[in-house]
């Protein structure tokens, strides 16, 4: 699209899902649920774990198979003091984004499927399905740093 057709969406929206777009070793693409939880305006994880239960289940009643759209891995963040510590993060697919928002708090300021389609990008449900789910991934390349 041109500056011209993205000059009515808002700067801050603009990038903000596409720029936490993260890629495996394997080229995929995922966002972290913890970056997620920050660009759509949740202060806490326990709220936002409760989102990512209901896209779960709404996964899951799609008839796709939950692992391939949300990988359960752990992520080193920094405390106050300089030590790190390990927390509970999930690896997401387009889908399970959109499905997080679709079950999301509507009175959020972000909603990602308003910036998509601002955007005139593919909506998730229009994605075709990977071949490899990021489960299966993540377990690869763990396989090979522990060769290493």
């Amino acid at each position: 699209m041109t500056e011209k057709q993205l000059s009515g969406v808002k700067p801050e929206h603009r990038r903000a899902f596409e720029d936490i777009c993260q890629h495996s070793e394997d080229g995929y693409e995922f966002w972290s649920a913890r970056d997620l939880q920050t660009i759509l305006g949740y202060a806490q994880w326990r709220r936002f774990q409760e989102v990512i239960g209901k896209a779960k289940i709404a996964c899951e009643n799609s008839s796709q198979v939950v692992a391939n759209h949300f990988a359960e891995v752990g992520k080193m963040v920094s405390l106050g003091s300089g030590a790190k510590r390990k927390v509970k993060d999930y690896h997401l697919s387009r889908y399970a984004c959109y499905l997080i928002v679709q079950n999301g708090d509507p009175s959020k300021p972000v909603k990602v499927r308003k910036i998509i389609s601002e955007l005139g990008g593919v909506m998730p449900e229009d994605l075709p399905t990977p071949k490899t789910s990021t489960r299966v991934l993540e377990n690869k390349r763990k396989k090979q740093l522990e060769e290493k």
